[in-house]
């Protein structure tokens, strides 16, 4: 009876294993069904789609038509397609990666997906015995910054990708968390990058003058309105004067040390609370309030792909108050708003 339970355990192991072994296989099989144009065929019938309608409407191979049921099914396991009457639907993460879906993920897939970006997972064993900065170092002889800067389709869909994650964001803090830009006349969207969320602060405040900074080769381009700017800093060094410093994403991306040279700097450009001065911080808070194994994995993995990709973090409360005390900020409030993101209010 006991070796048959360790036998039963055994195969369980096993199972999970191969399963986690091959987690790459969900990403790249998105990027290929979004290739390939199936959730726009899906969404174009109007109903659900039988598997021989679907092949039709796809320009593949004929050769490979009868694989196309293989992958469907995949993808359909992993909660994107669903079986109705005898026909494939899209499910809500599904409608994600549809072109015309507002809040569709398709940048951030191929952004995840790229060659690029998977080099580094495969040089984490020599990172952790050499003394480079990052994984991505170890990779491509250069950090993230410096490769973005020197290859610009790489930085092309980066910037798409935080464009594409932004358009959610934007819907939420409009709908849930207007209020935190209540009363203020100016706003610095540090890192703020093509505009996307500077842009739509600026169209519900018509009152409100924003201004994204970030690197020169970033804004190039990039054409401001009536009160919207783009101005080339280093965050590093300078931050623009405003009521308030918006930083979406961007201090997991950075070693506690810099963070803290980041915030003094934002510190120094804002008024003080009574004059309605803040820091709004966009970003993760691990081990709070979520605690379902989705959101969990989702916050930890994330977490790995800042170490391999700046040797950066995401942060617990405590580590997060930490930062705050030793930029010299007073106080902070959390409003949990993006599901497995918080926004923060940092005041001195």
């Amino acid at each position: 009876m006991e070796r048959a339970e360790n036998l039963t355990e055994l195969l369980a192991a096993q199972n999970h294993v191969r399963n986690q072994m091959l987690n790459f296989r969900k990403s790249a099989s998105l990027k290929c069904a979004i290739e390939l144009g199936i959730p726009e065929a899906i969404n174009q019938h109007g109903k659900p789609i039988t598997l021989s309608e679907l092949v039709s409407a796809l320009p593949d191979n004929p050769s490979k038509a009868s694989h196309i049921y293989r992958l469907m099914r995949f993808l359909s396991k992993a909660g994107f397609f669903v079986l109705q009457d005898q026909g494939y639907a899209l499910t809500a993460a599904g409608r994600l990666l549809l072109k015309d879906d507002p809040f569709n993920l398709r940048a951030l897939i191929f952004f995840m997906s790229d060659p690029v970006l998977l080099k580094p997972w495969n040089s984490l064993t020599e990172w952790f015995r050499n003394d480079d900065p990052a994984p991505f170092d170890t990779a491509h002889g250069k950090n993230f910054w410096a490769y973005a800067a020197e290859e610009p389709n790489f930085a092309n869909r980066f910037n798409e990708a935080m464009a594409n994650d932004s358009t959610f964001i934007v819907q939420v803090m409009m709908t849930r968390c207007k209020f935190v830009f209540d009363g203020l006349t100016s706003l610095v969207d540090v890192g703020g990058g093509t505009g996307t969320i500077a842009r739509a602060i600026a169209q519900n405040f018509p009152n409100l003058e924003c201004v994204v900074c970030d690197l020169p080769h970033v804004i190039a381009g990039q054409e401001g309105t009536e009160n919207v700017d783009f101005v080339a800093g280093d965050m590093l060094e300078k931050v623009p004067t405003a009521d308030a410093i918006l930083l979406k994403g961007i201090l997991h991306d950075w070693s506690d040390e810099d963070c803290v040279k980041i915030l003094k700097n934002c510190k120094e450009a804002i008024p003080g609370r009574n004059k309605g001065g803040r820091v709004i911080i966009i970003d993760m808070i691990l081990e709070s309030q979520i605690k379902d194994d989705e959101s969990v994995e989702t916050q930890v993995g994330m977490d790995m792909l800042m170490l391999m990709c700046h040797a950066a973090k995401e942060r617990t409360e405590k580590e997060w108050a930490k930062l705050f005390r030793d930029a010299g900020f007073s106080d902070y409030k959390i409003l949990p708003m993006f599901g497995v993101r918080c926004l923060i209010e940092v005041y001195h």
